[in-house]
């Protein structure tokens, strides 16, 4: 088998950890390869995100890792995290534990598939998000009018200083600090989550997947969507985004943890 390795490259630690999980998986019989920035920190060779072809991908960082690692692949390899941030509620897995959990690996691991959302204007494919798409304005402290529009039926407008358009699995991040629910992970839908609404009355919303849902940007502001924190799109001052289930999810690997234990752990805790 053949395992990527991703690390946070912002960090010493963090990349000397990754060394020695290639020794371990090399000595389990892992054929190993770092990723393009990884590689050059280290200096080793190393490949660049959207060429990954492996196994399974191992990364060392926090949530920005491996959103960053997700974001670069074009094919959905099994990630495996281990948290090297501050929450990293995507990472399953401590540093102490990884050893242990990785010599398991060669037997071989059951994968989860989270849903992603794909966002599109006209015709033009905006990307895609894993946790959350922000549509934000330009120009800080001005507000954006927003039609939410459900199976063609005009549900909400409101003002707001932007929109979040989450996942269930993005409902711990961004949208959670915004007064969004947390979401089980295996429900499918899109969470919508005004940031700072002028009416107290626009309240988050969750809608089904199978739902046609579109957000209509009604402003003479200009204004950004920004995936996943990785990549920022702009979309000018007017205009109408579709927004559906990725036709490919991300897959994580299954260390068997449960969800709501890790909102214990990782969130109540803090």
């Amino acid at each position: 088998m053949k395992a990527l390795i991703v690390s946070r490259i912002d960090s010493p630690e963090a990349l000397a950890f990754s060394s020695g999980i290639r020794n371990l998986l090399e000595g389990i019989g892992f054929r190993t390869e770092f990723d393009e920035d990884t590689g050059s920190r280290i200096g080793r060779a190393g490949i660049p995100l959207k060429d990954a072809d492996a196994d399974v991908a191992v990364v060392i960082g926090g949530d920005g890792t491996i959103l960053r690692t997700i974001q670069g692949m074009r094919n959905p390899v099994p990630v495996l995290g281990i948290n090297w941030g501050e929450v990293g509620f995507l990472a399953d897995l401590e540093p102490g534990q990884a050893e242990a959990f990785i010599r398991t690996l060669a037997r071989g691991f059951a994968v989860e598939e989270r849903m992603m959302i794909a966002l599109r204007t006209g015709s033009e494919e905006l990307g895609v998000a894993l946790n959350e798409a922000l549509i934000v304005t330009t120009r800080p402290a001005k507000m954006l009018r927003f039609s939410i529009i459900v199976d063609g039926i005009v549900a909400e407008q409101f003002r707001a200083d932007g929109l979040l358009i989450s996942t269930p699995t993005g409902s711990t991040a961004y949208a959670m600090s915004a007064g969004g629910p947390i979401v089980d992970p295996r429900i499918q839908g899109f969470l919508l989550v005004p940031l700072a609404p002028y009416m107290l009355s626009s309240r988050p919303h969750l809608i089904s997947e199978s739902r046609d849902l579109e957000i209509r940007l009604e402003s003479s502001k200009p204004a950004h969507l920004v995936l996943d924190g990785q990549r920022t799109v702009d979309l000018g001052t007017a205009g109408t985004i579709r927004v559906r289930r990725s036709a490919v999810p991300a897959r994580f690997v299954d260390v068997k943890r449960n969800f709501f234990e890790k909102v214990e752990k990782k969130l109540r805790n803090l």
